[in-house]
């Protein structure tokens, strides 16, 4: 709303205002009266309310026949509520009067045309324009929320063009118009008005580099729809064209939320008068919007796609590995893309290259890509997803290359979660750092600034430096429950695994071995495993970074014992860091209730392998399904294993992120 505006009256001539819908204005009664007033009365022609401001302290409101007191302490303020038809069609008339007499001294007349100003967009979130009401220029979280949102234009709505949609200043398909924000401007008034008045649409200069505004004429040509505010255009002096009551304009978002930008930006309009010098507003409304954050999925999500990398290293093709995944896809009713070798370069790790997401407003929602920093062989691959309604984003690592922690193994979410009464209804994300006030390894400042920008998701840092990879999917994951609870977390945990084998050993399979149905690998029996001290003294050491892991878990997603399922594995040392001593059950890929599980290649006893006996007696109980298939040349011994080597697109939440309460 604009600031108070008065309107000075004269007693020698008429005087002529604007009066915006809705909008007070006050009139000053006090600058030019006649010598000897007193008092004074105000009546006005149908259209007009009349109101008046006063200290119920100071001023008595009359009654009866009495006039209100010519007193600083009283305003008197007109208001309309529809637009005029033609130039000064609305009459004020204040007359004055001395202390006793009956008749004025003296009159002031006060011609007004009335003009209905207003911009407007989503503020409500129903999808729809709507006229505004409270406060537009604010934002605000929760249910009771309210402020419209955009969308990052991420996407590319056509094949002809080369980048994000984002990056046009000129629409390049009519469908990328569905990935913006409606906005429409209300101008309604006297067409001779708009001789000497104009409408200013303006964006402040930062704002300018953050969103992009398309003003829409009708039609159904691309030249129907111009960029009038953006990078290159702060203001822009509305066309209007005669008898036009409504403009339909619509806003693109061209980045995400980061540390420099709190993902908010704001719009207006300005009436102002040309005829003055200078040129004068006068009235100015705003609308505030935020940007969708980026928003990650977790495992309790429905799988939509599963990708995967088909590739040939000096063990040959990871062919089987291929058909079994296309067959848990199947099971799961979960389309399989398989990116070629042309395509990945030789580069099998796809969940390293990238993590799913996606943005949604009130309108339209659509999966976005978080490209990571690595750049390895699958760089180019997460560029050629960006499509129709498929966005793409990314954050470049300034001077230095990522480390190792810079690979999307290393983030992930956890489901929805409530600590210490505070809801996380998004879940909140999970990134491996190095231990806390140590040098160690640790995620590029510029990907952690960006995920905790999103403000929705808030990110929880874990140690893993520890591991050779570095990886938080070496030591945890977590898979969906059909009880009130709805997931549990898996950890990795060799005391499990050690005790196992000892229980083994106690009951008569000790030289049960260790990769039993493994070709050019060595068997270790129960017994060697268990008087190795080396290989416990290194288990027992991971033990330790995964149970401080394990508190940082339970008091930052507000999780008991309960919550937690171990799931038996052994490590070794290389020098300082832990690597798998046997495939990673853990790094699995989840896909509904269907488990695809690194094959452990446990000691078989009664026919079964041990490992996977066990971890089928903790899973299956929850409903789950394990898969155990073979990684073992194509993804372990190179330091990975399924997770690794899968990606997954899920179904985004039905929560609605603007509802969150950061």
């Amino acid at each position: 709303m604009a600031p108070r505006r008065a309107v000075r009256l004269s007693l020698r001539k008429p005087t002529y205002a604007v009066c915006v819908v809705g909008v007070k204005t006050y009139v000053d009664v006090h600058s030019d009266v006649p010598k000897g007033a007193k008092t004074f009365e105000v009546s006005g022609s149908s259209g007009v309310e009349i109101s008046m401001a006063y200290d119920p302290a100071r001023v008595t409101e009359p009654t009866g026949k009495a006039r209100w007191p010519l007193s600083v302490d009283v305003d008197v303020i007109v208001s309309v509520d529809t637009a005029s038809k033609d130039l000064n069609d609305i009459k004020v008339k204040v007359s004055y009067f001395g202390q006793h007499e009956d008749g004025a001294l003296g009159h002031s007349m006060l011609y007004l045309t009335g003009v209905d100003v207003s911009l407007d967009a989503d503020t409500g979130r129903k999808g729809n324009v709507a006229r505004g009401q409270g406060d537009k220029k604010s934002w605000r979280w929760g249910p009771e929320g309210y402020g419209a949102i955009l969308l990052v234009n991420c996407d590319r709505d056509s094949l002809r063009s080369s980048g994000l949609d984002l990056a046009n200043s000129q629409l390049t398909s009519l469908d990328d118009l569905k990935d913006m924000s409606p906005m429409v401007l209300t101008c309604d008034g006297p067409d001779k008005l708009f001789d000497n008045h104009t409408l200013v649409l303006k964006v402040s200069y930062s704002d300018s580099k953050r969103v992009g505004v398309f003003c829409a004429r009708g039609g159904n040509s691309l030249s129907d729809y111009k960029q009038v505010l953006g990078p290159q255009h702060q203001s822009y002096k509305v066309e209007r064209q005669p008898g036009e009551r409504k403009i339909s304009f619509y806003v693109e978002g061209l980045t995400f939320p980061d540390a420099d930008f709190l993902g908010l930006v704001s719009l207006s309009v300005s009436l102002v008068d040309t005829e003055t010098l200078p040129e004068v507003p006068l009235f100015t409304d705003t609308v505030a919007f935020r940007m969708a954050p980026w928003i990650m999925t977790p495992n309790t999500q429905p799988p939509l796609e599963l990708y995967v990398c088909s590739v040939i290293d000096p063990h040959g093709s990871n062919k089987k590995f291929l058909e079994d995944m296309s067959d848990l896809a199947l099971r799961a009713n979960c389309k399989l893309i398989i990116c070629p070798l042309t395509e990945n370069q030789g580069d099998r790790w796809i969940q390293d290259e990238m993590e799913f997401g996606y943005v949604e407003a009130p309108h339209k929602s659509f999966p976005v890509v978080f490209d990571s920093p690595r750049d390895r062989g699958l760089k180019d691959f997460t560029k050629k997803i960006l499509g129709p309604d498929f966005g793409y984003v990314t954050r470049e690592i300034p001077f230095a290359g990522a480390s190792g922690l810079d690979s999307f193994g290393n983030l992930d979410v956890s489901p929805p979660v409530t600590v210490g009464g505070k809801a996380y209804p998004l879940g909140r994300i999970l990134i491996g750092s190095s231990f806390p006030r140590s040098s160690g390894r640790r995620m590029a400042k510029v990907v952690r600034d960006f995920l905790k920008a999103q403000q929705v998701q808030a990110p929880v840092e874990l140690y893993s430096d520890w591991l050779s990879v570095g990886h938080v999917d070496e030591f945890l994951s977590f898979v969906p429950t059909s009880d009130q609870k709805g997931f549990r977390l898996l950890l990795a945990s060799p005391s499990v695994c050690l005790k196992l084998f000892q229980e083994k050993k106690e009951d008569g399979h000790g030289e049960a071995a260790q990769f039993d149905g493994l070709e050019h690998q060595v068997k270790r029996s129960i017994n060697e495993m268990l008087e190795d001290r080396s290989l416990r003294s290194d288990s027992l050491h991971v033990q330790k970074c995964i149970d401080w892991n394990r508190e940082v878990l339970k008091r930052e997603l507000g999780l008991t014992e309960r919550d937690i399922v171990d799931i038996p594995q052994l490590f070794f040392l290389r020098g300082a860091y832990a690597e798998a001593f046997f495939p990673d059950m853990v790094n699995m890929v989840v896909l509904g209730k269907y488990l695809g599980i690194p094959k452990p290649f446990g000691p078989i006893i009664n026919g079964r392998c041990c490992l996977e006996e066990k971890v089928r007696s903790l899973l299956e109980p929850l409903g789950l399904h394990c898969v155990f298939i073979n990684d073992y040349l194509s993804y372990h011994k190179l330091l990975g294993e399924i997770h690794c080597g899968t990606n997954v697109l899920r179904k985004p939440f039905p929560f609605k992120w603007w509802h969150v309460v950061p």
